[in-house]
């Protein structure tokens, strides 16, 4: 079962928008300026996340607050969910890797997101729906999720992919975290090449292609990681459409430099 879906194919599902920007306008903006039909909005800092600290910029959220969120917006077990962003997938894969890592088994993003949905002509709205809340229930454990050790260790006993800009991996710029650099032994691997200039991902076989080049293989442990778990969550979601399962370092770059005894390469 692809975790994609396309316009055409929603039927009957809980619609989540998580637009979201790291800089910029927040996403409640562009939701309140046009959305899908009956999508509620999904805040990724406070739905999808913890508040930040030594944990990372979006560290996981406990089972009990997420769990709490989801109903709030309106999510059952029972009843598909399908996440969208504006285009390329980054904030919705965020959606989509909590929502399966806390037990929800049937959670689709709407590839090419609002930009495709528009663009096709289906119907948006500015319309904020009544949410009937949901009954969800949330069990983590449905992905495989890295800590910093096991990330450090996967780094030189199988793949770690690093999802970042290649300038950020190389430590060249950081304009974000304190410490530019990498986790040593990570291959840089930008996730924004996972998708066309459109945002809709390139093809599984292409795809497939791309993670092999990296030594990314069905048989061989592979993680992820990011800045702060977003855009990495955006690679495993890539990953899963080449037939690839990788393990989520959640707390990625912001939670590795949060101790200073942990190794950086430059590079």
């Amino acid at each position: 079962m692809s975790p994609l879906i396309s316009p055409g194919d929603l039927g009957d599902a809980t619609i989540l928008d998580v637009r979201w920007r790291l800089v910029g306008a927040p996403g409640i903006d562009s939701y309140r300026e046009g959305h899908l039909p009956g999508a509620v909005f999904c805040d990724l800092d406070r739905d999808l996340a913890a508040p930040p600290g030594a944990g990372g910029r979006h560290p996981l959220p406990d089972a009990g607050a997420f769990q709490e969120a989801m109903r709030r917006l309106g999510v059952s077990a029972s009843r598909r969910v399908v996440v969208y962003d504006e285009a390329d997938s980054t904030a919705a894969a965020r959606a989509w890797w909590t929502l399966r890592y806390f037990g929800h088994p049937d959670v689709r993003v709407l590839d090419g997101g609002y930009h495709r949905w528009a663009e096709e002509g289906h119907p948006v709205t500015k319309e904020e729906p009544a949410v009937e809340p949901g009954d969800f229930t949330a069990r983590p454990g449905g992905m495989p999720m890295l800590d910093a050790a096991q990330a450090g260790a996967l780094a030189g006993e199988g793949v770690l992919l690093d999802a970042r800009g290649a300038e950020r991996y190389r430590g060249e710029v950081e304009p974000i975290d304190p410490v530019a650099g990498h986790i040593p032994g990570a291959v840089s691997a930008p996730t924004m090449e996972n998708v066309d200039p459109s945002g809709r991902f390139h093809p599984a076989e292409f795809l497939r292609e791309r993670f092999i080049s990296f030594g990314a293989l069905p048989e061989v442990p592979v993680g992820a990681y990011c800045g702060s778990g977003v855009t990495a969550a955006h690679e495993v979601l890539a990953m899963e459409i080449a037939g690839v399962h990788a393990a989520l370092y959640v707390g990625s770059w912001s939670n590795w430099v949060a101790d200073s005894s942990r190794p950086v390469e430059k590079g």
